[in-house]
């Protein structure tokens, strides 16, 4: 009996006379005994997925409504003829031979054993595709036979079965088998739920209850009692702000990526490989070797005839040497068959292996710098005027080198000494000399008191330094006169050691006041003030004294003093010296006090009695200083010919050096109100500098070399001595070894 009712015919129970296709291979329908044989179907087959709903067991039915209303429409779609199912008769054998052939099959339960599992077809692994792409074969079998390529249709022709074929939606194409595949009712379905974001299995339950898998059952220490934390479950704000900061890093272009690396296909035989980092990637400097000459028009086999060198000119390569000959001589053939072996060709091949193996070569880096743009902006000199130029006045008496220089405060008056024991007076403007001094010995130096009032005049000579009264002022002659009294020989010092060391004394030849030092003064310098002046002694006075006296040498110096005038006191100076004096100087508005040495000066404060710092000049040896009147810059000459400026506030270590002079510098001076300062040396010639401090302590001084001033001659190997500014005007006094003092002016 049939499902439905009706009662089956014995058409319907006679066996199908057709052969149905199962997994590739043709089965008959009715074997010998004449009874239907059923075969096993494989779960490719596209009728086990559309007509099995009505003949599966109970088992089957009990999937998701949802899902089976899904495909449902899909299958009453696809084919409606097929609604009854398969079932234990057919009811038409005229409906066609597809609709024969399916219902022809019987339902049989899946397997899992392994013998069902059907094995790939082609055997080549994980070879590529591509390899195959221009062979007619696709792979081998296990027989190790090839898989012949199938025949494609083209677009036209697979469009169109598309159409015709309602199930063309399931079939898909396997291309290491080369064969069209068609999903089962199963495979759709776990399609359709990966594309839903479900579980592929309908039996996966993601809602399951929780098993508690921890043993509570006397467990005294349990993991841990808090409730799970909010974070959890949240997402981080931090990891999205280092999300956002990598792509603004991204956007800016901070983070690149790396691009593949494209291989050019081509060599470029006669290209540059200077540019190349194919070898620069080992960490040496590659170079590469230089390539050789390019074939020209003379190394064609057929030159134009403005290249064949003529007989006379062959005859006179021979007569040139043989770096001089040319190295080819072009020739003229008919063809390039006619062309014969290059004879040269082996030795030039063998030179230039010889060439590339051993030249040394090496890399030169050329910058195209135009030297100008190397040149520092200085401003032009016509802009720095005034400032001294040419020769005004020659200042001549001395018959010996003019050894120092002073000005009066007011800048009527000089006054100079020479080797030839005289001091002289002069007249600035009108160049005569007014007063003159006979001491009978060398004069090493001369000072003016800075005071307008007291112009008195200090000169070192020998051991002895004389405070003389110029008599200029003859309304002051009366108190300079009280100034430069003694009553009695007097030593002025608390200790026994300086009663021998330094004495005053009335000098009545010359009115003033006789200083006797226990060793030769080589300079004196004023105070500001007027009342105190220094006196420094370079040579080595510790053989002088006495071993009881030793100790208090090591505690304080003895070759730099500095003497009180109205009082007529000498004291030392309370700090050691590391070397021997040169030179030394007051500060022009605070109690400070320089001293030079030969490797540098160190500068001291007198009311505190405290070492400040130490100015480094790096030079052989130092000659003289000057003090800026500012007094925070100093430059210092030197007997190598540099001079030094120093920036107290910037740096211990010299702010320029200044290689002006070939030879020693003798003296550096400062002018008062103008930027200027000055050097002189024993090449004959002094310098003019434009120096700006400005009061930005942001801004560096300005150094401008503005003038080389002449004129003076040698004598005995000395030049000019020494050099001093006008107190009020661009003026220069130089004072040379020819007995001469010139003024320059603007």
């Amino acid at each position: 009996m049939r499902k439905d009712g009706k009662k089956l015919k014995d058409d319907d129970l006679k066996p199908i006379e057709k052969e149905v296709v199962v997994n590739g291979s043709e089965v008959p329908s009715d074997s010998e005994d004449g009874s239907v044989e059923s075969p096993v179907v494989s779960d490719d087959d596209e009728s086990f997925s559309e007509g099995d709903d009505s003949s599966r067991n109970s088992d089957s039915e009990s999937e998701s409504g949802s899902e089976h209303s899904d495909f449902s429409e899909d299958e009453d779609g696809e084919n409606p003829s097929n609604e009854g199912g398969l079932s234990d008769g057919v009811d038409d054998l005229n409906q066609g031979d597809q609709s024969a052939s399916d219902d022809s099959r019987e339902v049989v339960d899946e397997s899992d054993s392994s013998e069902d599992e059907v094995g790939p077809r082609n055997t080549i692994g994980d070879v590529p595709l591509e390899w195959y792409k221009e062979e007619e074969h696709i792979g081998y079998d296990v027989a190790g036979k090839k898989i012949k390529k199938k025949e494609r249709l083209d677009k036209l022709d697979s469009f169109l079965a598309r159409t015709d074929d309602s199930n063309s939606w399931r079939k898909i194409t396997d291309e290491i088998e080369d064969e069209e595949v068609e999903l089962t009712k199963e495979e759709t379905k776990l399609i359709r739920r990966l594309l839903k974001g479900q579980a592929p299995h309908a039996d996966f339950d993601p809602h399951a209850p929780y098993i508690d898998w921890f043993a509570w059952d006397g467990a005294k220490h349990p993991l841990s009692n808090a409730p799970e934390p909010k974070r959890r479950f949240i997402p981080s704000k931090w990891e999205s702000k280092k999300v956002v900061r990598y792509i603004r890093a991204i956007r800016k272009g901070l983070i690149t990526f790396d691009k593949p690396k494209e291989e050019p296909r081509f060599y470029n035989l006669w290209g540059d490989e200077s540019s190349s980092t194919e070898k620069a990637g080992h960490g040496l400097s590659y170079i590469p070797a230089p390539k050789p000459k390019l074939p020209g028009h003379e190394e064609s086999y057929n030159p134009s005839l403005e290249y064949i060198p003529t007989q006379e000119e062959i005859s006179a390569y021979q007569l040139m040497f043989e770096e001089d000959r040319p190295k080819f001589i072009p020739k003229r053939f008919t063809s390039l068959r006619s062309v014969p072996a290059y004879e040269k060709s082996v030795r030039e091949s063998f030179d230039r292996c010889l060439d590339l193996y051993l030249c040394p070569r090496a890399r030169k880096k050329r910058i195209n710098i135009d030297p100008e743009s190397l040149k520092p902006k200085l401003p032009s000199r016509k802009d720095l005027k005034p400032y001294p130029t040419t020769c005004y006045l020659e200042y001549k008496g001395h018959k010996g080198p003019v050894k120092s220089l002073s000005t009066d405060p007011s800048g009527q008056y000089i006054a100079s000494g020479s080797l030839d024991g005289t001091v002289r007076i002069w007249e600035v403007e009108t160049g005569r000399c007014i007063k003159i001094w006979e001491l009978g010995e060398p004069v090493h130096h001369v000072a003016w008191n800075p005071l307008p009032e007291l112009p008195i005049l200090a000169v070192s000579m020998g051991q002895d330094v004389f405070i003389l009264n110029t008599g200029i002022e003859k309304e002051e002659h009366k108190m300079i006169a009280d100034l430069l009294h003694v009553e009695t020989s007097t030593a002025q010092d608390d200790s026994e050691s300086m009663a021998s060391a330094v004495s005053w004394s009335q000098c009545e030849r010359y009115e003033g006041i006789r200083i006797k030092h226990f060793k030769t003064v080589s300079s004196v310098e004023w105070h500001r003030k007027g009342d105190y002046f220094s006196t420094v002694m370079p040579a080595d006075i510790l053989g002088c004294f006495s071993i009881f006296t030793l100790t208090c040498f090591l505690r304080e110096s003895k070759a730099v003093l500095i003497h009180l005038l109205s009082k007529k006191l000498t004291q030392r100076l309370p700090f050691k010296l590391h070397g021997l004096p040169v030179s030394s100087t007051f500060h022009p508005t605070r109690s400070i006090f320089f001293v030079s040495t030969k490797k540098n000066v160190r500068v001291y404060d007198l009311v505190k009695k405290k070492f400040i710092k130490k100015l480094e000049a790096g030079v052989r040896e130092i000659s003289s200083i000057s003090i800026h009147p500012g007094g925070d810059n100093v430059i210092v000459g030197s007997k190598d010919g540099k001079l030094c400026w120093f920036d107290m506030d910037l740096s211990s270590k010299p702010y320029k050096i200044l290689k002006s002079h070939p030879k020693d510098i003798t003296n550096v001076a400062f002018h008062r109100t103008y930027p200027l300062f000055a050097s002189c040396s024993d090449d004959c010639t002094a310098y003019v500098f434009h120096g700006m401090v400005y009061s930005d302590l942001n801004q560096n001084p300005l150094i401008v070399p503005l003038e080389i001033l002449h004129g003076h001659a040698s004598a005995n190997g000395r030049g000019v001595l020494d050099c001093k500014f006008h107190p009020r005007q661009p003026w220069l006094f130089t004072a040379g070894a020819d007995s001469i003092i010139k003024l320059f002016c603007h």
